[in-house]
């Protein structure tokens, strides 16, 4: 299913039958991503009477509890709610599903003191030559399936500086996408630079943006412009698991 769409005075095609899926399924147990010492995602049938919720232990469907936490347990996507006093929910704050989306890959920079870090100048220097997008997805390197297994608690992850986030914002990047468990620090004392920088909280909140972490974006996508889908469950807190979807363009001459 072929369709047609005007980005920055171009036109452009892509087939809605080619998605490119950079979401991480949600399993229960060990053997997937987690983070900030999240218990693992777990199921169980519900028990009511005679009747379970299990096909495999005799009941006629399956019919389950699911416990999962959202910024823990596999991809997710967040609101200014995340930080902030005042109630805000993602189900109120995303309100649109489509964008367009640039994706880069990075190498984070190695600090004297070990840390590994995206900085404004590697961003300009990837982005400068491209035309702003509402939405940006960043691969960081190396890259390997292995991001889909991770358990990332207390190994200091790489993360954004916040005047890195401070140039996307400048450049109206709303929705900003990685495949890291945090835009800051593991431990930054509460700080939460990158996300108060993202969100210019609490001066002048961009309730409409978002932030998804823990994606996998596969080797064989290659960087470049695309369509983005990105879809939440309609949850009324400040995060949801998510299942951001890319359509690769080409763009008619």
């Amino acid at each position: 299913m072929q369709t047609t769409l005007q980005l920055n005075g171009q036109t452009y095609s892509t087939d809605l039958q080619q998605p490119l899926d950079i979401a991480i399924p949600l399993k229960a147990g060990l053997e997937t991503v987690n983070c900030f010492y999240a218990p693992p995602m777990e199921h169980s049938p519900v028990v009511a009477g005679d009747f379970i919720g299990s096909t495999q232990e005799g009941g006629p469907v399956n019919f389950l509890t699911v416990r999962l936490t959202p910024h823990g347990n596999g991809t997710h996507t967040e609101c200014v709610g995340h930080i902030a006093k005042e109630t805000y929910t993602i189900n109120q704050c995303l309100q649109q599903f489509h964008f367009p989306g640039q994706l880069i890959s990075v190498f984070p920079t190695k600090t004297d003191e070990g840390d590994r870090v995206i900085y404004r100048e590697q961003l300009e220097a990837l982005l400068g030559a491209h035309p702003p997008t509402t939405a940006l997805i960043i691969r960081t390197l190396p890259n390997d399936d292995l991001k889909m297994i991770t358990n990332y608690s207390g190994a200091n992850p790489p993360y954004l500086h916040h005047e890195a986030i401070s140039y996307l914002v400048e450049r109206g990047v709303e929705h900003l996408l990685l495949d890291l468990p945090s835009v800051d620090r593991e431990e930054d004392g509460g700080q939460l630079l990158g996300h108060r920088a993202f969100w210019q909280y609490p001066e002048a909140p961009r309730a409409h943006c978002t932030i998804t972490e823990l994606i996998y974006v596969n080797n064989s996508i290659r960087d470049g412009l695309y369509l983005l889908n990105l879809q939440v469950a309609s949850f009324e807190i400040d995060a949801s698991p998510s299942k951001p979807v890319l359509y690769a363009l080409e763009r008619f001459e």
